[in-house]
């Protein structure tokens, strides 16, 4: 009876907050995504979804480009509300390899389009973003908007590398802080490496991660980065203890990164993501960059 009891709440709370016009016959087609990549791609390509799992930390993580409002939220990735997605009626369900225990109850609902970026034995995760882009306009029939998508993403890194061009930039180690003691620290082959690549800009951090681009350390094994120049650039969100912990830290105060103008933070890239979470890193690197320059 709870079990039940549970599931008419959710599909009660669903019909109050769903924008009426998501029940009614709408022209093009239907797609829900599973994935934030999946997502922001559809928007550059001229197709907002109608529905998206972890709507709710959109702003947190990926923040550009804004989600429409009219979008609804489908519940976790892992813990997809079938009641709201059986009513939104879609056409298509986007997803990844790493969702495919849910193979089984999204395929009766509709057909699915499973894209592979981030694998093992991938390569670099740019490349592979670029890709699965040009098979996603495929299935959707938007190859023409695929392809002026992805030549703005040309215009955009060329223009950062160009702004780049003749100043002294020093290489920098990029990073997300876990806690006060541990960072996920990002390199080859991944999407903010290849990025950096692309803006002609060195990632310090030379060692190959795994397949995702990144790896956890400690923070003591930043002492392992020799560059006296090199720039440590962390992303929000950072953990509200972890700046005044660092702060009094003598190991972090031993580090080169301490000093004045050697570490900033910037706004949330998402490394997880396609083609533009690339460009919206590279735009903030290279802000910073040309700055203090």
């Amino acid at each position: 009876m709870a079990i039940l009891r549970r599931s008419f709440l959710q599909c009660a709370a669903a019909a109050t907050v769903m924008p009426t016009p998501l029940f009614a016959e709408v022209a093009g087609q239907r797609i829900v995504s599973l994935d934030y990549g999946l997502a922001s791609t559809l928007l550059s390509l001229g197709l907002p979804p109608v529905g998206i799992s972890d709507l709710a930390d959109w702003g947190r993580w990926v923040v550009a480009p804004e989600m429409p409002q009219s979008v609804v939220d489908i519940g976790s990735a892992y813990e997809v509300n079938f009641e709201i997605l059986v009513q939104l009626r879609p056409d298509i369900i986007l997803t990844t390899p790493y969702l495919d225990d849910l193979l089984p109850k999204l395929q009766p609902i509709a057909k699915v389009v499973r894209l592979e970026v981030f694998m093992p034995g991938g390569g670099p995760i740019l490349p592979a973003a670029i890709t699965a882009t040009r098979r996603l306009a495929t299935e959707i029939g938007r190859e023409d908007q695929a392809e002026q998508f992805l030549a703005r993403s040309d215009t955009l890194f060329e223009t950062c590398r160009q702004r780049l061009a003749g100043r002294y930039v020093p290489p920098v180690v990029l990073v997300n802080f876990m806690d006060a003691r541990h960072a996920r620290i990002y390199s080859a082959p991944g999407l903010f490496h290849n990025a950096l690549e692309r803006i002609g800009v060195r990632n310090a951090w030379e060692k190959q991660s795994n397949y995702w681009g990144f790896e956890t350390i400690g923070i003591e094994q930043l002492s392992t980065i020799t560059d006296p120049a090199a720039r440590l650039i962390a992303f929000d969100p950072v953990p509200p203890d972890v700046l005044p912990k660092l702060a009094d830290s003598p190991l972090w105060k031993s580090l080169p990164f301490s000093r004045p103008g050697h570490m900033s933070i910037l706004p949330p890239a998402l490394m997880f993501g396609m083609v533009n979470e690339a460009m919206r890193f590279a735009a903030l690197v290279t802000d910073l960059l040309e700055k203090d320059a």
